[in-house]
Protein backbone atom coordinates (compact mmCIF):
# COMPACT_ATOMS: atom_id res chain seq x y z
CA UNK A 1 0.00 0.00 0.00
CA UNK A 2 1.43 3.64 -0.74
CA UNK A 3 0.16 4.79 2.31
CA UNK A 4 2.24 2.03 4.22
CA UNK A 5 5.31 3.63 2.60
CA UNK A 6 5.13 7.10 4.25
CA UNK A 7 8.85 7.95 6.27
CA UNK A 8 7.48 8.85 9.98
CA UNK A 9 10.02 8.76 12.31
CA UNK A 10 8.39 7.57 15.47
CA UNK A 11 11.28 6.75 18.06
CA UNK A 12 12.21 10.29 19.07
CA UNK A 13 10.98 9.49 22.36
CA UNK A 14 11.85 12.54 23.76
CA UNK A 15 12.03 16.22 22.02
CA UNK A 16 15.82 16.39 21.17
CA UNK A 17 14.63 20.09 21.19
CA UNK A 18 13.72 20.23 24.49
CA UNK A 19 16.66 20.51 27.30
CA UNK A 20 14.50 19.19 29.96
CA UNK A 21 15.16 16.44 28.67
CA UNK A 22 11.48 14.57 29.94
CA UNK A 23 9.56 12.15 28.40
CA UNK A 24 5.95 13.57 27.07
CA UNK A 25 3.54 11.39 26.38
CA UNK A 26 1.23 11.80 23.29
CA UNK A 27 -2.76 11.96 23.83
CA UNK A 28 -4.47 9.53 21.37
CA UNK A 29 -6.34 10.89 18.81
CA UNK A 30 -8.91 7.98 18.16
CA UNK A 31 -11.81 8.54 21.22
CA UNK A 32 -15.14 7.30 19.66
CA UNK A 33 -17.30 4.84 21.87
CA UNK A 34 -19.12 1.83 21.35
CA UNK A 35 -22.90 2.30 22.37
CA UNK A 36 -25.66 0.08 22.92
CA UNK A 37 -27.83 3.71 22.76
CA UNK A 38 -30.05 3.17 19.54
CA UNK A 39 -28.89 5.15 16.86
CA UNK A 40 -25.61 5.13 18.04
CA UNK A 41 -22.52 5.75 15.34
CA UNK A 42 -20.55 2.61 16.93
CA UNK A 43 -23.69 -0.26 18.15
CA UNK A 44 -23.23 -3.12 20.41
CA UNK A 45 -23.30 -5.44 17.87
CA UNK A 46 -21.45 -9.11 18.08
CA UNK A 47 -19.02 -9.80 15.93
CA UNK A 48 -18.46 -6.30 14.58
CA UNK A 49 -15.05 -4.92 16.25
CA UNK A 50 -11.37 -6.06 16.05
CA UNK A 51 -8.91 -5.46 18.22
CA UNK A 52 -5.01 -4.62 17.20
CA UNK A 53 -2.73 -5.53 20.43
CA UNK A 54 0.46 -5.82 21.55
CA UNK A 55 1.23 -8.69 24.07
CA UNK A 56 4.82 -6.36 24.92
CA UNK A 57 2.55 -3.27 25.27
CA UNK A 58 1.01 -2.35 29.07
CA UNK A 59 -1.74 -0.30 27.64
CA UNK A 60 -3.34 -2.81 25.17
CA UNK A 61 -2.31 -5.90 28.04
CA UNK A 62 -4.98 -3.64 29.90
CA UNK A 63 -8.04 -4.49 26.85
CA UNK A 64 -6.54 -7.75 26.57
CA UNK A 65 -7.61 -8.57 30.44
CA UNK A 66 -10.86 -6.80 30.52
CA UNK A 67 -11.94 -8.53 27.61
CA UNK A 68 -11.20 -12.02 29.18
CA UNK A 69 -13.13 -10.96 32.40
CA UNK A 70 -16.14 -9.61 30.69
CA UNK A 71 -16.20 -12.87 28.75
CA UNK A 72 -16.07 -10.97 25.02
CA UNK A 73 -14.05 -13.30 23.38
CA UNK A 74 -16.34 -14.20 20.95
CA UNK A 75 -17.84 -10.49 20.76
CA UNK A 76 -14.80 -9.06 19.93
CA UNK A 77 -11.82 -10.65 17.71
CA UNK A 78 -7.86 -9.46 18.10
CA UNK A 79 -4.95 -9.67 16.48
CA UNK A 80 -1.48 -8.64 18.20
CA UNK A 81 1.44 -7.67 16.18
CA UNK A 82 5.19 -8.49 16.65
CA UNK A 83 6.97 -7.46 19.31
CA UNK A 84 9.44 -5.37 17.29
CA UNK A 85 8.61 -1.91 16.72
CA UNK A 86 11.37 0.11 14.62
CA UNK A 87 10.93 3.25 11.94
CA UNK A 88 7.42 1.88 10.50
CA UNK A 89 6.22 1.40 14.07
CA UNK A 90 4.36 -1.98 15.14
CA UNK A 91 4.43 -4.71 12.66
CA UNK A 92 2.30 -7.91 12.26
CA UNK A 93 4.27 -11.17 12.06
CA UNK A 94 4.53 -12.63 8.36
CA UNK A 95 2.97 -15.77 7.10
CA UNK A 96 4.53 -18.29 8.32
CA UNK A 97 6.44 -16.67 11.30
CA UNK A 98 6.42 -18.81 14.29
CA UNK A 99 5.99 -16.29 16.97
CA UNK A 100 4.30 -17.13 20.08
CA UNK A 101 1.27 -15.62 21.30
CA UNK A 102 -2.43 -16.43 20.22
CA UNK A 103 -2.94 -14.84 17.28
CA UNK A 104 0.04 -13.18 16.69
CA UNK A 105 -0.18 -13.24 13.09
CA UNK A 106 -1.02 -11.09 9.80
CA UNK A 107 -3.40 -8.53 9.36
CA UNK A 108 -6.52 -10.69 8.90
CA UNK A 109 -8.38 -7.82 7.78
CA UNK A 110 -6.23 -5.96 5.32
CA UNK A 111 -4.53 -8.15 2.81
CA UNK A 112 -0.72 -6.78 2.70
CA UNK A 113 -0.48 -4.40 5.28
CA UNK A 114 2.39 -5.39 7.11
CA UNK A 115 2.29 -1.89 9.79
CA UNK A 116 -0.36 -1.25 11.88
CA UNK A 117 0.54 2.45 9.98
CA UNK A 118 -1.77 1.03 7.18
CA UNK A 119 -4.86 0.81 9.63
CA UNK A 120 -4.07 4.50 10.68
CA UNK A 121 -3.38 5.67 6.76
CA UNK A 122 -6.49 3.93 5.91
CA UNK A 123 -8.53 6.01 8.16
CA UNK A 124 -6.69 9.17 7.56
CA UNK A 125 -4.12 9.53 4.72
CA UNK A 126 -2.75 12.76 6.14
CA UNK A 127 -2.21 10.76 9.84
CA UNK A 128 0.82 12.82 11.20
CA UNK A 129 0.66 10.67 15.12
CA UNK A 130 1.89 7.93 16.70
CA UNK A 131 0.79 4.41 15.56
CA UNK A 132 -0.30 2.86 18.61
CA UNK A 133 -1.62 -0.27 20.51
CA UNK A 134 -4.67 -0.99 21.04
CA UNK A 135 -6.48 -0.01 18.20
CA UNK A 136 -10.28 -0.86 18.69
CA UNK A 137 -11.49 -0.85 14.95
CA UNK A 138 -15.15 -1.32 13.41
CA UNK A 139 -15.30 -3.78 10.84
CA UNK A 140 -17.89 -2.84 9.10
CA UNK A 141 -17.57 0.83 8.94
CA UNK A 142 -13.88 0.57 8.18
CA UNK A 143 -12.97 2.89 10.43
CA UNK A 144 -10.92 2.80 13.77
CA UNK A 145 -12.90 3.48 16.64
CA UNK A 146 -10.60 4.56 19.83
CA UNK A 147 -6.95 4.51 20.67
CA UNK A 148 -7.00 4.87 24.33
CA UNK A 149 -6.61 1.93 26.43
CA UNK A 150 -8.15 3.56 29.25
CA UNK A 151 -11.17 4.44 27.00
CA UNK A 152 -11.41 0.96 25.75
CA UNK A 153 -11.35 -0.48 28.61
CA UNK A 154 -14.57 0.77 30.10
CA UNK A 155 -16.73 0.88 27.05
CA UNK A 156 -15.89 -2.97 27.55
CA UNK A 157 -17.67 -2.68 31.23
CA UNK A 158 -20.94 -2.16 30.30
CA UNK A 159 -21.44 -2.11 26.16
CA UNK A 160 -21.92 -5.49 25.50
CA UNK A 161 -23.60 -6.59 28.80
CA UNK A 162 -27.16 -7.00 26.70
CA UNK A 163 -26.11 -9.61 25.11
CA UNK A 164 -23.99 -11.16 27.63
CA UNK A 165 -25.07 -14.13 29.94
CA UNK A 166 -25.57 -12.89 33.48
CA UNK A 167 -22.04 -14.39 34.72
CA UNK A 168 -20.54 -12.00 32.56
CA UNK A 169 -22.88 -8.87 32.58
CA UNK A 170 -22.64 -8.83 36.40
CA UNK A 171 -18.83 -8.74 36.39
CA UNK A 172 -18.42 -5.11 37.70
CA UNK A 173 -14.49 -3.48 37.81
CA UNK A 174 -15.54 -0.01 38.64
CA UNK A 175 -18.55 -0.41 41.36
CA UNK A 176 -20.26 2.53 41.97
CA UNK A 177 -18.95 2.36 46.04
CA UNK A 178 -15.24 2.30 45.20
CA UNK A 179 -15.21 4.48 41.64
CA UNK A 180 -14.18 7.59 43.74
CA UNK A 181 -10.81 5.54 45.87
CA UNK A 182 -9.87 3.78 42.27
CA UNK A 183 -10.06 7.35 40.10
CA UNK A 184 -8.08 9.19 43.12
CA UNK A 185 -5.92 5.59 42.92
CA UNK A 186 -5.66 5.84 38.93
CA UNK A 187 -4.79 9.60 38.98
CA UNK A 188 -0.94 8.73 40.96
CA UNK A 189 -0.78 5.26 39.73
CA UNK A 190 -0.62 6.64 35.98
CA UNK A 191 1.56 9.81 36.40
CA UNK A 192 4.46 8.04 38.38
CA UNK A 193 3.79 4.03 38.18
CA UNK A 194 2.48 3.78 34.84
CA UNK A 195 4.38 6.44 33.00
CA UNK A 196 6.84 6.44 35.69
CA UNK A 197 8.86 3.85 34.11
CA UNK A 198 8.73 5.44 30.78
CA UNK A 199 9.00 8.85 32.00
CA UNK A 200 12.45 7.39 33.91
CA UNK A 201 13.70 4.91 30.93
CA UNK A 202 13.56 7.67 28.30
CA UNK A 203 15.04 11.05 30.31
CA UNK A 204 17.55 12.15 28.17
CA UNK A 205 19.11 13.98 31.02
CA UNK A 206 20.44 12.97 34.79
CA UNK A 207 17.87 15.87 36.29
CA UNK A 208 14.87 14.21 34.61
CA UNK A 209 15.69 10.64 35.07
CA UNK A 210 16.29 11.27 39.68
CA UNK A 211 13.46 12.91 39.03
CA UNK A 212 10.92 10.19 37.94
CA UNK A 213 12.18 6.94 39.25
CA UNK A 214 12.20 8.85 42.97
CA UNK A 215 8.36 8.97 42.41
CA UNK A 216 8.22 6.12 40.75
CA UNK A 217 9.66 4.42 43.60
CA UNK A 218 8.00 6.59 46.21
CA UNK A 219 4.39 5.37 44.28
CA UNK A 220 5.22 2.33 44.74
CA UNK A 221 5.79 2.24 48.44
CA UNK A 222 2.26 4.10 48.59
CA UNK A 223 0.95 1.06 46.32
CA UNK A 224 2.52 -1.58 48.70
CA UNK A 225 1.48 -0.12 52.44
CA UNK A 226 -1.90 0.06 50.71
CA UNK A 227 -1.79 -3.81 49.96
CA UNK A 228 0.26 -4.93 52.66
CA UNK A 229 -3.13 -3.59 54.89
CA UNK A 230 -5.50 -4.37 52.72
CA UNK A 231 -7.84 -7.41 53.18
CA UNK A 232 -6.96 -8.43 49.68
CA UNK A 233 -6.19 -11.22 47.86
CA UNK A 234 -6.86 -8.34 45.08
CA UNK A 235 -6.38 -4.31 45.58
CA UNK A 236 -9.54 -3.35 46.82
CA UNK A 237 -10.47 -6.47 48.65
CA UNK A 238 -12.29 -9.64 47.70
CA UNK A 239 -13.78 -8.51 43.70
CA UNK A 240 -10.96 -7.85 40.98
CA UNK A 241 -11.68 -3.89 39.88
CA UNK A 242 -10.29 -1.31 37.77
CA UNK A 243 -7.44 -0.77 39.82
CA UNK A 244 -5.70 -4.30 39.42
CA UNK A 245 -6.19 -3.94 35.33
CA UNK A 246 -3.98 -0.99 35.52
CA UNK A 247 -1.23 -1.64 38.12
CA UNK A 248 -1.11 -5.23 36.73
CA UNK A 249 0.36 -4.79 33.19
CA UNK A 250 3.55 -2.54 34.87
CA UNK A 251 4.26 -4.60 37.86
CA UNK A 252 4.21 -7.75 35.97
CA UNK A 253 6.83 -5.69 33.45
CA UNK A 254 9.10 -4.37 36.35
CA UNK A 255 11.03 -6.94 36.95
CA UNK A 256 11.33 -8.61 33.52
CA UNK A 257 12.44 -5.39 31.61
CA UNK A 258 12.21 -2.16 33.87
CA UNK A 259 14.72 -2.99 36.40
CA UNK A 260 17.32 -3.25 33.87
CA UNK A 261 16.16 -1.37 30.83
CA UNK A 262 14.77 1.72 32.22
CA UNK A 263 16.72 1.80 35.09
CA UNK A 264 14.42 1.58 37.52
CA UNK A 265 16.67 -0.52 40.28
CA UNK A 266 16.33 0.90 43.64
CA UNK A 267 14.29 -1.90 44.43
CA UNK A 268 12.95 -4.84 42.02
CA UNK A 269 9.35 -6.99 43.33
CA UNK A 270 10.38 -9.85 44.23
CA UNK A 271 12.57 -9.03 46.95
CA UNK A 272 11.96 -5.09 47.73
CA UNK A 273 7.69 -5.45 47.78
CA UNK A 274 6.35 -8.51 49.54
CA UNK A 275 2.54 -7.28 49.46
CA UNK A 276 3.51 -6.37 45.58
CA UNK A 277 4.66 -9.35 45.08
CA UNK A 278 2.16 -11.63 46.62
CA UNK A 279 -0.52 -9.62 44.84
CA UNK A 280 0.47 -9.63 41.06
CA UNK A 281 1.02 -13.68 41.70
CA UNK A 282 -2.43 -14.25 43.08
CA UNK A 283 -3.42 -12.08 39.45
CA UNK A 284 -1.00 -13.94 37.32
CA UNK A 285 -0.87 -18.04 38.40
CA UNK A 286 -4.47 -17.80 39.69
CA UNK A 287 -6.61 -15.59 37.59
CA UNK A 288 -6.53 -16.73 33.58
CA UNK A 289 -7.71 -13.26 32.53
CA UNK A 290 -4.16 -11.92 33.63
CA UNK A 291 -1.93 -15.60 33.27
CA UNK A 292 -3.23 -16.19 30.23
CA UNK A 293 -2.41 -12.82 28.70
CA UNK A 294 0.63 -12.03 29.51
CA UNK A 295 3.52 -13.33 27.14
CA UNK A 296 7.47 -13.08 28.81
CA UNK A 297 9.23 -13.68 24.89
CA UNK A 298 6.96 -10.62 23.69
CA UNK A 299 7.68 -8.41 26.79
CA UNK A 300 11.06 -8.50 27.10
CA UNK A 301 11.64 -9.10 22.47
CA UNK A 302 10.41 -5.56 22.49
CA UNK A 303 11.60 -3.34 24.77
CA UNK A 304 15.48 -5.00 24.24
CA UNK A 305 14.88 -5.17 20.48
CA UNK A 306 12.97 -1.72 19.90
CA UNK A 307 14.63 1.09 21.91
CA UNK A 308 17.49 1.45 20.24
CA UNK A 309 18.59 4.85 21.64
CA UNK A 310 18.78 2.83 25.10
CA UNK A 311 20.12 -0.96 24.15
CA UNK A 312 22.00 -0.28 20.19
CA UNK A 313 23.02 -4.11 20.29
CA UNK A 314 19.38 -5.35 20.76
CA UNK A 315 20.70 -7.53 23.11
CA UNK A 316 17.91 -9.20 25.38
CA UNK A 317 19.13 -10.35 28.99
CA UNK A 318 18.51 -13.86 29.90
CA UNK A 319 17.29 -13.08 33.53
CA UNK A 320 15.67 -13.04 35.99
CA UNK A 321 14.71 -16.83 35.80
CA UNK A 322 12.06 -17.52 35.86
CA UNK A 323 10.35 -14.13 34.95
CA UNK A 324 7.87 -14.63 37.74
CA UNK A 325 8.32 -16.77 40.71
CA UNK A 326 5.82 -19.31 41.61
CA UNK A 327 2.93 -18.03 44.37
CA UNK A 328 5.07 -20.39 46.99
CA UNK A 329 8.85 -19.06 46.20
CA UNK A 330 10.59 -16.82 47.05
CA UNK A 331 14.15 -15.17 46.42
CA UNK A 332 16.38 -15.43 49.33
CA UNK A 333 16.75 -12.24 50.44
CA UNK A 334 13.10 -11.72 50.57
CA UNK A 335 13.37 -14.93 52.92
CA UNK A 336 15.81 -13.70 55.39
CA UNK A 337 14.11 -11.08 55.88
CA UNK A 338 10.27 -12.92 56.65
CA UNK A 339 12.35 -15.09 59.37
Amino acid sequence: MATEDKKKDILNWVDPNDKSGEFKRQQSTFRDWISKDPGAEFPAEKGRYHLYVSYACPWAHRTLIVRRLKGLEDFISFTSVHWVMLEKGWRFAEKGEKVPGENTAPDPLHEGYTHIRGVYYENNADYDGRFTVPTLYDKKAKKIVNNESSEIIRMFYHAFDDLLPEKFKKVGLLPDNLKKDIEETNEWTYNDINNGVYKSGFATTQEAYEKNVKALFTSLDRAEKHLANSPGPYYYGENITEADVRLYTTIIRFDAVYVQHFKCNLRDIRSGYPALHKWVRKLYWDVPAFGETTDFTHIKGHYTKSHKQINPFSITPLGPEPPILPKDQEVPAAMAASK
